[in-house]
Order: structure tokens, then C-alpha cells, then sequence
């Protein structure tokens, strides 16, 4: 007889997984301003009965620190991380889940989990449902769900949801989902209900201060460093603050390095990435230059990319010499990790952040 998938323990107050509590707290950690983003959720919510709402940004923007300020805020959210080791699964995400939800059915006997839990949406939704049913008029079920580009789409049948996430959703019920950018076709997703998205690029001003309050937040911490290289904080905050890029992670993995005594002279920060940012970039490397078929191509790309920037894709088509629309499935593949500009009325392309930029230099010189 198939024994009953089991389902994940909840070991902490608040329901969650102790991993997804750890990466709440540490995510949240000297959180800083984002009003627009909370603003633009709670508006949503209360202009729509039910709906997807999707915070979008390039690599260590600050999204996954918004969402986690969030579900902090607003204990009563579940939260999912498909960015963790083992997470990205739609079968790890329905078993997780599903057992929230049954937790929350207020009634003696809670259903279990069915063999075939992880076979669609079919449960998933009937207890989006139930819930929905004994929900009080102001009450709200809210799931969500940081990473969901890190989904894996190749262990789910051609065409379905990621993470079987339901098509259409019952009066109450809402999900908030972070990811970076994609290109709208291959979203993977087919949604008919509300939905709305916040596109991180297109509130630079307000991410700029958001970047002036952190700094100034952190930057006592570094006062050894810094009468050492015989720099004030106000004229070092302004350069980092510059070579930073409105990228929190950027900044914040600069700031520890310092703060830990990783750079001896001021001259390095522009040089030496630490290991936590080298680590993140050697991510995206992976990511963007598959071991497959067609590496040579990424290759040629990516070596057109650091070395001239924003550029067109037929500028790259021939320098290289190869047909445009290879290079824009290329291009399309990394869309994540891409910045887009329109000069002269065409799409200009450049990689999201300079030390990325650079530091794949670095590799491809190696």
C-alpha cells in the first residue's frame, strides 16, 4: 500500500519552517523605508477581493527584504522561499503549503494530505476554497512566495502553472510573489483574476533615498575603517553610494566586508569583491553559461556585453557575426540579469550591475 506523502514540520510560532523564520529575520534585518511597495500592496488588496500581486527586480534590489519586512509585519502570512536548496520544486511547494492551509480550516477534523497532493492544483485550490468559504468579511488569507524564478519549470508537465499556483483564486485569497525580470510570454504563468505588478526600475528617486537612509543607518558602524583611510562618512557614503547602484546587496556585502576588516586599504573596495558577492555572481555565471549546447554562443555575447554597454542587439549581431535572432534568444534567456534601455528608439541592452559586469570580465580573461 503507497504510504501518505508526509508532511514538512512546522517548528516555530508562527508556522513556518525554521529556515524560512531564520531567512525572515535576517532579510528584514536594518530594513529601511520601501513605503511606495507596502502603499501599492495594501491598495491592491483593498481595491480587489482576491488577486496576484508581483514585485518585481533585477538581482539584490531588496526584493526578497521587502517581502520579509512584510510577512513580519503581517504575522499572519504564509510565507514560501523558492530560493532555498530543495525549494524550488512544485511538489516540495504543494506538500508545504497544503499543510498551512489545513492548519487553518478551524474544524475538529483536518483534512490530510492525499497521495497525490503533488499532482496538480486540484487540493491546493480546494482548500484555497474552504478557506475562502469561512473567511469574516475583512479577513484575508495572504501566501507569500519569494524567488519564483528560481522555480524549476522542468519538473512539472509542459504548460501547467509554476508551482501549480491556481488560475483563478476564491474571494479572499491573494498571493504576493517576488521575482526578477521576464519577459511577459514566458512567465510562466496563465492567471485570470486581478492582478498587478511593481516594477522596482521604475521608482528609482524613491529607491535612491531608501539608499541614502541605509547608509547613513550603517555607516557608524564603520567609523575605525574610516578615520583609518582618513575619509569622512558623508564624502565616503556619497562614493559608495555612487559604485553601489541603488543595489542593497551590493551595498550591504560592502559595508559587512568593511566592518569585518576584509579591506585594508580604501583603494580595494574598487578591486576585490568579498566572498558573499563573488558567491552571488558565480550564481549568475552558472545560470548564464550552461554547460550544454550553445556556450559558445553565451560566450561570444557576454564578452560583446562587458566590454560596451547599453548596446543594440544588431550591434552585437555584428560584431560576432551571427544572426539577430540568436542573439536575442540569448538575451531573452538572460533577461533576469539585464538591464533594458531605449536610446533613439531602440532597446539597448547592458548587464544590471557594473561589479557584475566586471567580475565576469575577470572570468573570461581567466
Amino acid at each position: 500500500m503507497k504510504s501518505s506523502p508526509q508532511p514538512p514540520t512546522l517548528n516555530n510560532p508562527r508556522g513556518h519552517l525554521t529556515e524560512f523564520t531564520n531567512l525572515i529575520q535576517a532579510k528584514s534585518q536594518n530594513f529601511v523605508g520601501r513605503e511606495f511597495v507596502f502603499t501599492a500592496i495594501n491598495e491592491f488588496i483593498r481595491r480587489y477581493h482576491r488577486g496576484y500581486f508581483t514585485i518585481i527586480g533585477v538581482p539584490g534590489i531588496g526584493k526578497s527584504a521587502i517581502l520579509s519586512k512584510y510577512v513580519l509585519d503581517n504575522p499572519q502570512v504564509i510565507y514560501y522561499n523558492a530560493e532555498l536548496e530543495g525549494k524550488n520544486q512544485a511538489g516540495e511547494f504543494l506538500r508545504y503549503i497544503c499543510t498551512q492551509l489545513i492548519n487553518r480550516i478551524p474544524t475538529q477534523v483536518s483534512p490530510e494530505l492525499p497521495d497525490n497532493v503533488t499532482e496538480g492544483s486540484w487540493f491546493f485550490s480546494l482548500l484555497l476554497q474552504q478557506i475562502s468559504n469561512q473567511l469574516a468579511p475583512q479577513e484575508k488569507l495572504i501566501i507569500a512566495i519569494d524567488g519564483l524564478n528560481f522555480v524549476n519549470p522542468n519538473l512539472q508537465p509542459p504548460g501547467t502553472n509554476l508551482f501549480y499556483l491556481p488560475r483563478y483564486l476564491p474571494e479572499g485569497v491573494y498571493f504576493l510573489i517576488t521575482r526578477r525580470p521576464f519577459a511577459r510570454e514566458k512567465s510562466g504563468l496563465l492567471i485570470e483574476t486581478p492582478t498587478a505588478s511593481l516594477d522596482l526600475a521604475n521608482y528609482l528617486p524613491e529607491h535612491h533615498q531608501d539608499i541614502l537612509t541605509f547608509l547613513q543607518q550603517e555607516l557608524p558602524q564603520l567609523k575605525f575603517w574610516l578615520n583609518s583611510w582618513q575619509i569622512n562618512g558623508e564624502d565616503f557614503g556619497t562614493g559608495l553610494s555612487t559604485i553601489g547602484e541603488n543595489n542593497f546587496m551590493y551595498l550591504s556585502q560592502i559595508i559587512s566586508a568593511i566592518s569585518n576588516g576584509f579591506y585594508s586599504h580604501l583603494s580595494e573596495l574598487l578591486t576585490t569583491l568579498p566572498p558573499g558577492l563573488t558567491a552571488y555572481y558565480q550564481q549568475h555565471w552558472q545560470k548564464m553559461l550552461p554547460t550544454t549546447e550553445g556556450r559558445d554562443l553565451n560566450l561570444a555575447v557576454l564578452n560583446v556585453l562587458v566590454q560596451q554597454q547599453p548596446i543594440t542587439v544588431a550591434a552585437i549581431s555584428e560584431i560576432i557575426d551571427v544572426d539577430e535572432y540568436e542573439i536575442e534568444e540569448v538575451l531573452e534567456t538572460w533577461r533576469e540579469f539585464l538591464q533594458q534601455q531605449h536610446i533613439a528608439g531602440e532597446v539597448n541592452y547592458s548587464l544590471y550591475h557594473s561589479s557584475f559586469r566586471h567580475w565576469c570580465s575577470q572570468q573570461l580573461q581567466v
